[in-house]
Parts: C-alpha cells; sequence; structure tokens
C-alpha cells in the first residue's frame, strides 16, 4: 500500500528563525491510520502538522529541503487550496476558524467557494452536520455554542469537503473532561464510517487514547525520535524522558512494581488486564503508604453569599451560590462548560455587576466596589489570552500594570524578568507577543497577572495549551506562591491539576454548586462526574480493579507519592 502522507529527507527553517524546526524527518502515514503525534512545546509538533495541511510553505515562509508528498502531490509544487481539498484541519481554537454568521452557513462556506447548486449544497451541509450531531444548531451562531459544540462545528466544516485527511490540533485544550472524551469517541466515529486517515496532534495522551490509536510518533528538537505503537511506547520510559504525561495508570504501576512488558491490554484503561500477582503488587504498595494531614486552619480570606447572575433578561446562570474560601487555600472550581465557573468569577472580580448577594473580602462587604479596588487584591487571568493581550511585545505587556506604581525602571525589569524565568518566557523577553503560539500567549497573561502580586489569584484554565514541562513549571510556580500564603482560585478541565495541586474542588452544573470536596473524592464519585461532565480518574478503576475499599484514599496516596518522587528528581 502506497503512503497518503510521505516525509522524505524532510527539513524546514522558518525564515525568522536561525535554525531549521523540523530536521530531516522520515515519515510515512498509510490511509486509513490514526497516528497520534505529541511531543514538548517547541518539539515541532505543530510545524509538521502545518506542513500537512499546506499552511508551510504558503501561509508561513522558510526554506524547505526534502520532499512531501501528501495524497501523490508533492506539497511545495501545489497549493493550499488544492491541499484544503485532501486534508481538512480543526484547529486548537474553534474561533479562529469561524467564518459563517450562523453554523449552516460556516459548515456549507467550503461548498459556496466550489460553487455548488444551492440545494446540492443544502444536502450535503446537512448530511456533514448529522455526522457530528450538530444538525439541530443549525441556526445558531457559531460563537454562542459551548466548546465542544463549536469542535463539531469546525469538523462538519472540513468532512463536508469529502477530504481524505483530517488534521487535529490539540482537539481536547478547551474541552471539559466529558465533553473531550466524546470528541476522542467522534473522531473514532468518522474514522470508521469514512476510512478517512485521522492525524492527531495532543499532548494529553491518556484521554486520546480512551479509543485506539494506531501509532504514536514522539518528537524532540524538531526530529522524530519514536515511531512505535502505543504499547511500546507505554512500556518504555520514552514520555517521560521527552517531557509528556504519562497516563496516569502507567505511572501508578510503574510505582508499584509491575512489569509493564507482562500487562495485556496495556494502551487504555479500557482494555488494561492485570494479572493476580500485579493486582498484588499494586495493594502491597497501597499498604506501605504514609497519609498526610491537609487540615486548613485559616481564617475565610474570600466569602459569596446567595449570588444569583442572569445576563440582562436572559436564561439565568447562577443559582444561590454560597462558598467560603480560606486563605492560603488552592481551590479548583470544575465542571460543565456553560455550567457558570467562569461567570463566578467574574462575579467575584467585578467584571459582572448585575448580581443579587453578597461578595466578601478579608471580612468587608466589596459587593459594591469598583473593578479597579477589588483589583487590588484579586488578580484575573481569563481564558483566552487574546482577549487580554494590548501590547505588541513581550515585555511591554508584562510590565503595563507596573506603570505608574512609584517602582523605577530597574524595578520594574528585574520583578518582570523573574516573572518571565517563571513562565518559562524569559529568552522570548525581546519577542513580538504576535510570533507567539496559543500557549505562549496564555503564559504571557499568567505572567502580566503574577508580577502585581495581587492576594488572591484567580486562573480560567491557566494550563490549557500547554505541554507538561511548561504545565509543571506554572503549577509548581502557583504551588510555591500558594505555600507563601497567597490564595489561588482555577477554573480547571484538566483532572490532573485539580487532584495534584489543589485542596479542595467546587463541582460545578447547570449553574448551580452541586459538591465542595477534595478532587479525589470527586473523580472517584461516578455519579457526581456525570453529572458535572468530568471524567473518573484511570487511578479509580486501578484501585477498582485490584479490590481496593477505599478508592480516594488511594488516590491521594499516589498524589503525595508522585509529588516525592518530582522533588527528589529535581
Amino acid at each position: 500500500m502506497e503512503p497518503i502522507i510521505s516525509f522524505r529527507n524532510f527539513s524546514f527553517q522558518y525564515n525568522a528563525q536561525k535554525n531549521p524546526t523540523l530536521k530531516d524527518i522520515n515519515l510515512d502515514i498509510y490511509p486509513g491510520e490514526k497516528v497520534l503525534i505529541c511531543g514538548a512545546s517547541g518539539s515541532g509538533k505543530s510545524t509538521l502538522g502545518n506542513c500537512i495541511n499546506g499552511l508551510i510553505p504558503f501561509s508561513f515562509d522558510g526554506k524547505i529541503s526534502g520532499k512531501l508528498t501528501v495524497d501523490g502531490i508533492e506539497t511545495k509544487n501545489s497549493s493550499i487550496f488544492e491541499l484544503s481539498t485532501r486534508v481538512g484541519t480543526v484547529l486548537q481554537d474553534p474561533d479562529g476558524q469561524f467564518v459563517g454568521l450562523t453554523v449552516a452557513e460556516d459548515i456549507a462556506f467550503a461548498l459556496e467557494n466550489d460553487c455548488v447548486e444551492n440545494e446540492t449544497m443544502k444536502r450535503q451541509t446537512l448530511l456533514s452536520a448529522s455526522k457530528v450531531n450538530i444538525e439541530n444548531r443549525m441556526n445558531n451562531a457559531p460563537q454562542d455554542l459551548s466548546g465542544g459544540q463549536k469542535q463539531r462545528v469546525s469538523m462538519a466544516g472540513v468532512l463536508v469537503d469529502d477530504v481524505k485527511i483530517l488534521l487535529f490540533d490539540e482537539p481536547l485544550a478547551n474541552l471539559d473532561p466529558a465533553t473531550g472524551k466524546s470528541a476522542i469517541e467522534l473522531i473514532e466515529k468518522i474514522k470508521n464510517e469514512t476510512g478517512t486517515t485521522v492525524i492527531i496532534i495532543e499532548h494529553r495522551i491518556e484521554d486520546v487514547l480512551w479509543e485506539r490509536v494506531d501509532r504514536i510518533i514522539l518528537m524532540d528538537d524538531g526530529r522524530i525520535v519514536s515511531d512505535s505503537s502505543p504499547e511500546k511506547l507505554l512500556r518504555s520510559s520514552l514520555l517521560k524522558e521527552y517531557g509528556i504525561r504519562e497516563p496516569l495508570y502507567i505511572t501508578q504501576l510503574k510505582y508499584a512494581g509491575v512489569d509493564l512488558n507482562n500487562v495485556e491490554g496495556i494502551d487504555s484503561i479500557r482494555t488494561i488486564r492485570l494479572s493476580e500477582a500485579d493486582k498484588e503488587k499494586v495493594r502491597n504498595w497501597y499498604a506501605r503508604q504514609d497519609r498526610e494531614d491537609k487540615t486548613n486552619v485559616n481564617d475565610y480570606l474570600l466569602e459569596v453569599e446567595n449570588v444569583d447572575f442572569k445576563y440582562d433578561e436572559s436564561e439565568q446562570i447562577l443559582f444561590d451560590i454560597n462558598t467560603k474560601i480560606k486563605k492560603g487555600e488552592m481551590l479548583a472550581i470544575v465542571g460543565k462548560n456553560g455550567a457558570g465557573k467562569s461567570t463566578l468569577c467574574k462575579v467575584i472580580c467585578g467584571f459582572e455587576r448585575n448580581y443579587n448577594g453578597k461578595i466578601i473580602f478579608d471580612h468587608e462587604d466589596v459587593t459594591d466596589k469598583s473593578i479597579r479596588a477589588r483589583a487590588r487584591n484579586i488578580g484575573y487571568v481569563m481564558q483566552n489570552p487574546n482577549q487580554m493581550i494590548s501590547q505588541s511585545m513581550i515585555f511591554d505587556e508584562v510590565a503595563l500594570g507596573l506603570k505608574n506604581t512609584g517602582l523605577s525602571e530597574e524595578e520594574i525589569r528585574e520583578r518582570v524578568y523573574d516573572v518571565l524565568k517563571i513562565c518559562g518566557l524569559y529568552s522570548f523577553r525581546n519577542w513580538p507577543i504576535s510570533a507567539l503560539s496559543f500557549g505562549q500567549k496564555k503564559r504571557v497573561t499568567i505572567a502580566s497577572i503574577l508580577v502585581m502580586g495581587p492576594q488572591i489569584i484567580i486562573l480560567d484554565e491557566p494550563t490549557a495549551g500547554q505541554d507538561f514541562r511548561h504545565y509543571t513549571d506554572i503549577m509548581d510556580f502557583l504551588d510555591e506562591l500558594n505555600r507563601e500564603g497567597k490564595t489561588i482560585i482555577m477554573v480547571t478541565h484538566d483532572m490532573h491539576l485539580m487532584l495534584e495541586y489543589t485542596d479542595r474542588s467546587l463541582v460545578f452544573a447547570d449553574g448551580k454548586l452541586e459538591a465542595d470536596k477534595s478532587g479525589s473524592a470527586v473523580l472517584c464519585d461516578p455519579e457526581l462526574v456525570d453529572l458535572a461532565d468530568l471524567k473518573e480518574t484511570s487511578l479509580f478503576n486501578i484501585a477498582n480493579m485490584t479490590g481496593i475499599d477505599d478508592p480516594v484514599d488511594f488516590v491521594d496516596c499516589f498524589i503525595a507519592y508522585e509529588k516525592k518522587e518530582r522533588s527528589h528528581e529535581s
């Protein structure tokens, strides 16, 4: 069988860069395969994807050596239009892909460009929408949909052209866990029904492996360092070596001393089968673990009392929210897309004013205080970095809040540089923001708030789009701030973040606060997981599989053990 995608001694260097981003790539992908491409930020995985869909060299200028053919066409002799009829791309940020005023218009865009007859276009548009279960939203504006629905619209828009290759660039970055799982299931459904070749660029390997993958391509420094089956890669130490988080169940089995070479079905928590001897190793590991006292005796710093909220006269968003947050807590807010998590944070910061109830900071009622007054103590990092950035250069953006504070230029420079180092941006300090990836822009906005030193820092999806190394850098920095007394509140879809770093979690569903408990207790509660569109941790599955009576304590022991292991490594 001839490959549908073939790289031969392929290298690419952006005109703005001194060194090649891709180096001597040799790779064949065959029709009907599902391939996962992973690697740390800067490894070249997104650049590889942009070569396949034609953005390189037709939108991003640079020097190509070697050869790349897609569906029999050598890309450098083709055009971005010709390649778009063969490769459909679903971007990490769907908002950047929409062109129509309604879902129907957006899906039909490619057909309109091809001057397809009106009735045929309507029929094909509806068929494409039905493939991804979005046909009941045809008259909605794409921007008004949830994250998962937006992604389905993007999928339908590329499927309508009957492409042979589907390329997904970090499809899970902005989705809640249950929606992410549904997206992976939908990708598998489309592949099976159409025979499409699927390429997924993603660093959340455990989530992608919810469904079968044929191969995993691991990249580092512009080179392919591994091209193997999921089973072979998971049995090795390569993921950890190259800064990618292993599936939690794999890490746990390694901690317990299980020989992964003898474990069947290891590529997914849905298929794994442990022998009785391996189950005993897990139970013995659990029996050896120490327990920690996590009691927080600090006074309450922030109180939310009886908060209701709705936009204008539209549907109510928040219903009678009551919670108290102690000084020095690290708190997660989790739940469905559109459940009211971000809205509550905007109410706390004063961005949304028309609410009923009270916001009390440090025993003072700040309900009537302005945004500026609250901002002295409460910093907010938005989910979409493009909504926060106002300067063209990275240094200027991070330093902006320090202007007119009485600090000298040297003091400002020192504080900005310190934060840029922590956020992994120091080497880019003189770069324009336009040259950054979505994840790098996210780190710029985090740095711009951290540099101000507020008492409470609220972060909306702080790790979205981050690889494991930068995720760990940012979270360890936030953890350090927390140990120094800062109160950290995070709206997140990252269940591992909730497990490893937070003291407790507020669980939202449909505008209501449904639970207030530890992350481990949340993810070991199947009913709550289902209600709030979360996803059970694979550690819960391992606990049940091995006959452990207290899955919550088992998960807590794993997280404590993992922290100790990481501190020893550092």
